[in-house]
């Protein structure tokens, strides 16, 4: 721990477990002030309350809001900041539902595209000005591979994560001038991750489980090698670790950057 975040407030959507949590922990190392978001009940906010104060963290707020509905989003910001400045965004909720174009839910389509995408573009417009005025901030983007690069049966998870890139380059340009090299500026990127391991793609790996008579390592291998050259899965530490690198004064002039953790998957 260097406390590179001491006097920083860090505000991550979707950070009750997963790759939120996992970059929620790295920042709580490195001393900073957060504010975790997400949709559980009493046992697994406390769970991330309690991970994230025992990793370091100097103060830990928590909010419940499903952020499908804009105008929740809208008070969950305006509460966040009554209480004090943001100085770290990082936009990471997701869900996912997979299916043919031909088969989607409508509703399910919605869904997707209000919490990937518009929830995204709602925080960073209610904060992003309260950035600007002091001078610097960060904002990270939680995209995907799949911001990159398409899969089957995936329209509204592919086409919402495609929207983060967009987004995530039109508000660096707009932005790209506040601040200077010693405050760090105030820099917006986006991470593309490709197979981490977390719950939500729990149902793809026990897919292949079952085909492998319940062998995990064999169905783990079995998914990695139809995409991920590397063979190997990122651990939600690494994207922390990855988030915490972007939030360094040294990285001022990295932004608009769609950065994939993807073992190669993009490359091919």
């Amino acid at each position: 721990m260097t406390g590179q975040l001491v006097g920083k407030r860090a505000f991550i959507t979707g950070s009750l477990s997963g790759i939120g949590l996992g970059i929620a922990t790295k920042f709580a190392q490195e001393g900073a002030s957060l504010v975790l978001h997400g949709l559980g009940d009493q046992k697994v906010i406390d769970s991330a309350v309690s991970a994230v104060k025992s990793a370091g963290a100097s103060r830990v707020e928590a909010f419940v809001t499903d952020l499908r509905d804009s105008n929740a989003t809208e008070k969950l910001v305006a509460d966040i900041l009554k209480s004090g400045d943001v100085d770290i965004l990082v936009n990471n909720a997701g869900i996912q539902h997979t299916a043919p174009i031909s088969e989607m839910p409508r509703d399910k389509w919605n869904d997707i595209i209000a919490v990937n995408l518009s929830s995204y573009f709602d925080t960073m417009r209610l904060v992003l000005p309260h950035m600007k005025a002091r001078g610097h901030g960060r904002v990270i983007n939680i995209s995907s591979v799949h911001g990159l690069v398409a899969s089957v049966a995936k329209a509204p998870y592919v086409a919402a994560k495609h929207g983060v890139v967009g987004l995530t380059k039109v508000a660096a340009l707009e932005y790209a001038s506040v601040g200077d090299r010693s405050n760090g500026g105030l820099t917006i990127n986006a991470i593309c991750p490709g197979w981490v391991e977390t719950t939500l793609i729990e149902p793809q790996i026990q897919a292949r489980v079952d085909k492998h008579h319940g062998d995990r390592a064999a169905g783990v291998a079995d998914l990695l090698s139809e995409k991920q050259p590397s063979l190997r899965m990122s651990a939600t530490s690494d994207i922390g670790e990855l988030a915490l690198w972007l939030c360094h004064n040294a990285a001022h002039n990295i932004t608009g950057a769609a950065i994939p953790i993807d073992g190669g998957w993009s490359a091919q």
